[in-house]
């Protein structure tokens, strides 16, 4: 109760005319206070954001673990309700509003969602990113790195010991524990490819006690992977629909939004409708190219536009990458994408460092491609951009369906999406902002969102030379958010069977069947998320027009992306409100 009360005595102690300072103080005592707490929270979360005071530890998972963790978010909900959010500065009613956001959306999880108990992922996720998180970036000298793996790697037989304990099998989707299975050994992985080829720069008694170390965590692994195989899965009854309850709590706190469930299916099912008369209006330039005498009909049935389009799809599978070459070609079209940004002074370009890498395999069977940027309290890192490599054991049928997907036009839409201006130059501009509670807490929408949104925008002006191909595959991937949105609560809450998504994304989405099929599995993993990329996106696109609308004259592209990226990370009504001077939402 300490943090609590030092809170209310502070604004007890203000004297009148210091109302407000005084509360904005208590506020950001109470998000430092916050931060500087993150570790007892979650060591490994704390590696992850940058904070390495508990780089040595691993997360307690067990029935006191969790009370723990639940205490803290009582105290912390209680402070902050101890503070008159309204005598805030704005900055601050958004960052209080995050916080509160956050708390009760972690405290929901842990008493009513409970993946905890069946949720086998999350535990071999964390253990993975428990050693990932300290060997991936220079924070502090490798020699220092590699103690503090040792200490967690210690470790691992007792977290995973203690996972085993809290999962319940029968609560357990098949589809959870089968990818547990598949990234279980992950772990291994990264002891053999990022810290035995570093262990010399150890003395002699140091290298003896991390092999030590990674004797135990071996045995861990296996012992775990054992588990997983011959008791969880045979046992695993679970249903991996979670429902109209749990998904519409799930996905306010994800959104943090005003669009509900009801209204973003009827938008998404609006745009699906849209994107896919758009798409055959470019497919018929593409086609004419081709077959240049063509007349096409007045009022096209359905079935004619599908085949013009796929036609002129067809036209952009025929560039694919190689396959083992997916890293090298993203790397030159990041280039590309760096240097048309400069050249049309779209965005400030920044600084940092990123890399693109191949994906860790602990961290495989979710997403194609991800972007990994490094903590807001590790400055000066490198953000990865991660891309996974073809599963080995797939068959030239199924390689062939993966590269048709992520032809050289998709990777270079993928490459803005994660790279610039996505994921990797917004989140490094937003970062600046000066509130490091509002970078941690930074919102899935506003940044998912964004990388859609760059899509569309570098497409609107003008790169690769209008080449409409590119308009089509960009138009293609718009089309995949538009179904990840139709999809995600369609599949938890309206129980959409496997052939009507798979349906949807192929035929109506225009997705090879291993992106359709990889997709399905995410959705079952990840309710709520797939989701994001719309929401986020209608609102950016609502907000740029409402700015353009106020700036008139004023607006230029530059000006319009480098404000709306000054604010952090925090949903996008909040920023639309920062910028066109509006009342802080509640």
């Amino acid at each position: 109760m300490k943090l609590v009360l030092s809170v209310v005595t502070f604004l007890l102690l203000a004297a009148p005319s210091m109302a407000d300072e005084a509360t904005d103080q208590a506020f950001r005592n109470l998000a430092d206070e916050y931060i500087s707490d993150l570790a007892n929270f979650s060591p490994v979360s704390a590696t992850l954001i940058g904070d390495h005071s508990a780089d040595h530890k691993l997360d307690q998972v067990d029935a006191a673990g969790r009370a723990r963790y639940r205490a803290l978010l009582l105290e912390y909900i209680k402070a902050l309700k101890a503070i008159d959010t309204d005598a805030l500065s704005r900055a601050n009613q958004i960052d209080a509003a995050l916080l509160s956001n956050q708390l009760q959306s972690d405290l929901w999880s842990l008493d009513t969602l409970q993946e905890w108990a069946w949720n086998p992922l999350n535990y071999v996720g964390m253990a993975g990113s428990a050693i990932y998180g300290l060997v991936a970036r220079d924070f502090a000298p490798l020699e220092n790195r590699l103690k503090s793996a040792t200490a967690r790697l210690r470790q691992i037989p007792r977290f995973l010991r203690q996972s085993r304990a809290a999962i319940q099998p029968e609560r357990v989707p098949k589809i959870h524990a089968e990818t547990a299975i598949r990234q279980n050994p992950g772990l291994v992985s990264i002891i053999d490819t990022m810290i035995i080829p570093e262990m010399g720069v150890l003395s002699d008694a140091d290298q003896a006690e991390l092999n030590k170390a990674i004797d135990l965590a071996r045995d861990a692994v296996a012992k775990h992977q054992t588990w997983l195989e011959q008791d969880l899965l045979p046992r695993a009854a679970g249903d991996f629909r979670i429902g109209p309850q749990l998904f519409d709590r799930k996905l306010a706190f994800a959104l943090n939004s005003p669009m509900s469930r009801k209204e973003i299916t009827a938008r998404a099912e609006q745009e699906y409708e849209n994107v896919r008369n758009e798409m055959y209006e470019v497919a018929k330039t593409v086609y004419l190219g081709i077959h240049p005498f063509t007349s096409f009909p007045d009022i096209p049935s359905e079935p004619y536009k599908q085949a013009i389009i796929r036609a002129a799809l067809e036209e952009a599978y025929h560039e694919l990458p190689p396959r083992d070459g997916i890293v090298d070609v993203a790397k030159q079209q990041l280039q590309q994408a760096i240097d048309f940004v400069i050249e049309k002074n779209i965005v400030t370009m920044p600084e940092e460092p990123v890399e693109i890498i191949i994906m860790p395999e602990f961290q495989r069977g979710v997403s194609v491609a991800y972007l990994d940027p490094p903590g807001p309290l590790d400055r000066g890192q490198a953000a990865f951009y991660a891309v996974a490599p073809l599963p080995s054991d797939w068959n030239e049928e199924q390689v062939q369906s993966f590269l048709r997907e992520y032809n050289l036009y998709s990777i270079q839409d993928l490459t803005i999406h994660e790279g610039v201006p996505g994921h990797y130059l917004q989140l490094a501009l937003s970062n600046r902002y000066p509130s490091t509670l509002r970078a941690v807490l930074y919102s899935g929408p506003f940044v998912e969102g964004w990388g859609v949104y760059a899509e569309q925008m570098m497409i609107s002006e003008g790169y690769l030379d209008n080449d409409p191909l590119m308009k089509l595959i960009n138009l293609k991937w718009y089309l995949r958010a538009v179904t990840n949105a139709i999809i995600d609560s369609a599949i938890h809450v309206d129980g959409m069977t496997r052939e009507a998504a798979m349906r949807l994304m192929v035929e109506g989405g225009f997705q090879e069947e291993r992106e359709a099929a990889g997709k399905w599995v995410r959705a079952q993993l990840s309710s709520a998320q797939l989701s994001t990329y719309f929401v986020g996106y209608q609102e950016h696109l609502e907000m740029r027009a409402a700015v353009e609308k106020a700036w008139g004259d004023k607006f230029t592209l530059r000006r319009y992306h480098d404000q709306a990226l000054s604010y952090g990370s925090p949903p996008v009504k909040y920023v639309r409100a920062l910028m066109l001077d509006e009342p802080i939402p509640r």
